[in-house]
């Protein structure tokens, strides 16, 4: 049962070490302005990746004390969290999916729309209760005046690659042919007609287009791009996970039979 044990003890390593690029892809969700204003995408897959890795420990100290009840625990146990993983992966792909920019003539960045995005989105992220508690988060960051630092002429500011966050709440929509003043200044709309975001913004820095639509679907964007950033290193460290775990299945099995044979020889 010696060499089935090492093997198990071994691919538990392996599986602790997939959960620090886990840890670390929620940990770096977790910081970004629009995750930090929207609380039910902030911990999930931190969360996981501690619990993979105390199971992971538990695994290796029950390979390598060869305690078959902490062993049979971490195999059932990481394959809840695998199944949680696998649920988290696909229900933020299908969730994330529809996109919702749009690309501005002659402009670096580009605008967003709500109705590019999906109805679970639009009805748990934005609607109108959790977005007064996000568009206060989002008055109190650093999001806008970062770009009066960054920007000083027209020119450099409708070159630039905004986030979708920025785009959508510092600035108001380019249909309403608004006047840059700085980026976050804008003055004399020649179209204060052609959205209903252009009577929406405000040169007060604390509400600027906070209470816009364009806002609302920029945090949306800004969801969609990070969490598909975070989804590549997820989707590696979850097939290793998986092949860690058959494999440890298939230890755990052979070490078993390898224990009753002995027994019966006896």
């Amino acid at each position: 049962m010696g060499v089935s044990n090492n093997i198990t003890a071994v691919l538990n390593m392996v599986a602790l070490l997939c959960s620090i690029p886990i840890i670390a892809a929620g940990i770096w969700l977790a910081q970004k302005p629009d995750n930090g204003c929207v609380h039910l995408f902030r911990w999930p897959v931190v969360i996981l990746g501690f619990l993979i890795l105390v199971f992971s420990l538990i695994g290796f100290v029950g390979a390598y004390r060869y305690k078959e009840t902490l062993l049979a625990f971490y195999l059932c146990c990481m394959a809840i969290l695998i199944i949680l993983l696998l649920v988290l992966l696909i229900f933020a792909f299908v969730v994330t999916r529809p996109d919702g920019s749009y690309g501005v003539p002659g402009k670096g960045y580009r605008e967003y729309r709500l109705d590019g995005y999906s109805s679970w989105l639009l009805n748990h992220v934005v609607d109108s209760k959790s977005w007064r508690k996000i568009r206060a988060c989002l008055g109190d960051s650093d999001v806008c005046p970062k770009l009066t630092q960054r920007f000083i002429t027209a020119d450099q500011f409708f070159a630039a690659h905004l986030s979708p966050l920025q785009s959508g709440c510092c600035k108001p929509p380019t249909i309403c042919g608004y006047t840059f003043v700085n980026p976050t200044l804008w003055t004399n709309p020649s179209n204060p007609t052609g959205d209903p975001d252009c009577y929406l913004w405000s040169n007060d820095q604390t509400q600027l287009c906070y209470n816009c639509n364009a806002c609302k679907a920029g945090l949306l964007g800004n969801l969609r791009k990070e969490w598909r950033k975070a989804s590549i290193i997820l989707i590696v460290a979850v097939v290793l996970l998986i092949c860690v775990y058959v494999v440890a299945c298939s230890a755990f099995r052979n070490a078993q039979t390898e224990d009753l044979f002995n027994r019966y020889k006896r």
